[in-house]
């Protein structure tokens, strides 16, 4: 543990503390013979600032945190990526904090941000909150907090959001040019404002056109479950709302013996990982986690600077073709 101190570093100096607190800031007041020395001894010793006291004295912060179901993810992945890259360029450091896609977990990494003050607070919501009040004082007591994926309904929040109407238009539309007739879709927990956007729009496009199978399930082992018994309607066509759903799902196909895509057609939306694994590969609707990220962290600086404006910014999706379809 690293023991040195404003206070040591004056005995040992023989000078005050506020003479070498003063130095370590470069203080025109202070002779540049003394900043060396000064300098020369906190490099010896490696003196830290305490930012803990900083903080409490300036009542200012450069920690971000940032509250995510789970880091395994690969979207989640790429997106804490995207935001750890832009702290460090612009001084920041990132409270990486995972809820587990669990309410209580969730709720207590909000009031962890809150003890370590943070300067502003990146999150995703857990399955089936709705409740948003805790996140609400936050923001009552100056501290931005910026909504990305999984996002409320409330118009008064900023949301960062991939396209989710339009990535279910991208794969619905797929669909029926390759003239399938019956299909199973899998969306994700059917109270999540992306699961509204992503099914009301895939349904709109498929329409009369071919039969669907709407199923709604909140993680793999619930996908592989359902899928396997919808396989008994023997389905020509699989869609899967995000990565998750399609971990379990291809399993359930794989599992059945059925060849990908002469027995059943798979597309997905994805971060574009998890559907490079399978041969042949999956084709997907890309949802950058990356992008979104970047794009999450832009405007969190942009309130910091005083754009306090509720909005929802959207991040466009593109097909990637694989050979699933």
């Amino acid at each position: 543990m690293n023991n040195a101190t404003l206070k040591k570093l004056s005995e040992m100096l023989g000078i005050s503390i506020s003479t070498v607190s003063r130095a370590l800031k470069d203080h025109p007041d202070i002779s540049d013979k003394t900043k060396l020395r000064v300098r020369e001894l906190a490099d010896a010793l490696d003196y830290e600032p305490n930012t803990n006291a900083i903080h409490l004295r300036t009542s200012k912060n450069n920690l971000f945190g940032l509250i995510v179901p789970s880091v395994a993810n690969f979207f989640y992945d790429s997106f804490i990526a995207a935001v750890e890259e832009e702290c460090r360029k612009s001084g920041y450091t990132l409270l990486i904090l995972q809820s587990g896609d669990d309410s209580r977990s969730e709720q207590d990494s909000v009031k962890l941000c809150r003890q370590n003050r943070v300067a502003g607070v990146f999150t995703c919501l857990t399955s089936g909150n709705t409740n948003i009040d805790l996140y609400k004082k936050l923001k009552n007591t100056g501290v931005p907090v910026i909504f990305f994926d999984k996002v409320p309904d409330d118009n008064e929040e900023i949301k960062v959001c991939m396209a989710d109407a339009g990535s279910a238009i991208i794969a619905a539309g797929t669909i029926v040019e390759k003239n399938k007739k019956k299909l199973l879709a899998l969306f994700g927990n059917p109270g999540l404002s992306i699961t509204k956007k992503r099914e009301k729009a895939f349904l709109e496009v498929t329409g009369n056109n071919l039969q669907v199978l709407v199923h709604h399930v909140d993680n793999p082992e619930e996908a592989k479950a359902v899928t396997a018994a919808a396989l008994q309607q023997q389905p020509d066509s699989l869609f899967c709302m995000s990565d998750e759903i399609l971990t379990g799902a291809m399993k359930a196909v794989l599992e059945a013996g059925l060849k990908v895509p002469d027995d059943i057609a798979v597309i997905t939306i994805s971060n574009g990982f998890i559907p490079k694994l399978y041969h042949p590969d999956i084709t997907y609707v890309e949802t950058s986690g990356y992008k979104l990220g970047k794009l999450a962290f832009t405007t969190m600086m942009e309130n910091i600077a005083g754009d306090q404006a509720p909005k929802e910014l959207i991040v466009e999706s593109v097909l990637v073709p694989g050979g699933s379809i």
